[in-house]
């Protein structure tokens, strides 16, 4: 996978796994395990005791997903799409490949 064709900030929805049909902002991408970090997704609870350099409590964090597992969102109608490359003026952009449009 030397084209990544999902980046930060773009709008995925989840296609599988327990949070199927989700739909959130790409927060980070790690390319050397192939996995992103879902706005609202996988979300794991964990439970800190106070101590001194801290109050404790609940904290929540998205945990990341396999890249296999989102899709982008089509800007047009917010349906899910795949995703082609090419090339126009000379620079490489990234196509919906149901609708056709560029994606920014």
């Amino acid at each position: 996978m030397n084209s990544w064709r999902i980046k930060k900030g773009d709008m995925v929805q989840v296609i599988a796994g327990k949070d199927r049909g989700r739909s959130g902002e790409i927060l980070m991408v790690l390319r050397d395990e192939r996995r992103v970090v879902v706005k609202g997704v996988n979300v794991c609870v964990k439970h800190r005791k106070p101590s001194a350099a801290s109050p404790g409590g609940i904290e929540k964090n998205e945990q990341s997903i396999h890249a296999s597992n989102v899709m982008l969102l089509d800007v047009n109608d917010d349906r899910p799409t795949r995703v082609g490359m090419k090339i126009i003026d000379g620079k490489k952009v990234r196509v919906s490949k149901r609708t056709g449009t560029v994606i920014a």
